[in-house]
């Protein structure tokens, strides 16, 4: 059935959406509850820090870790000044561009990543992976690629997704 051009989901097409969407909505709350509870970090405050943790010198550009977090500039720039307030991260201005400014995780920072990490993938395997089979995992992988064609087409993100593939 079309109305307006659109064609509507079929049933399995509709169940498998609706099943989708329930995960994209209760999965977040599931990830920042653990987070605010055993760290007092959002998850994307946790994710910031786990792309810096991952960098050169725990070091980025302003720039690139917007891009790596998918978050705009104003955004990103309020999460770390709280996570700065904190201690946590230190902005600072790049010595090769001065225009531009660098994030870096402290000392204090690596610590608390070094200490959150643990209770999130054990909050990761509990809700995602450990709930699939080997063979399911591997479909996950495929579906998640085909979806994240649609949703990345240029491929700004596929470096960042694609990193732990063999």
């Amino acid at each position: 059935m079309t109305t307006s051009g659109t064609e509507w989901l079929d049933d399995a097409q509709r169940a498998a959406w609706v099943r989708l969407a329930a995960v994209l909505e209760l999965l977040p709350g599931a990830l920042d509850a653990q987070l605010r509870r055993d760290a007092e970090l959002t998850h994307f405050e946790y994710y910031a820090m786990a792309m810096l943790s991952e960098a050169p010198k725990r070091t980025l550009r302003m720039t690139a870790l917007a891009q790596l977090t998918n978050a705009t500039l104003p955004r990103l720039s309020h999460v770390v000044k709280r996570l700065e307030d904190r201690g946590l991260i230190e902005r600072f201005p790049c010595p090769e561009d001065a225009r531009a400014t660098n994030a870096r995780l402290t000392p204090a920072g690596w610590k608390k990543i070094r200490a959150t990490a643990p209770g999130h993938v054990a909050t990761v395997r509990e809700h995602v992976i450990d709930a699939l089979t080997p063979a399911q995992l591997t479909q996950l992988t495929k579906i998640t690629d085909a979806i994240l064609t649609t949703l990345d087409p240029k491929g700004t993100l596929t470096e960042l997704y694609q990193r732990y593939d063999r």
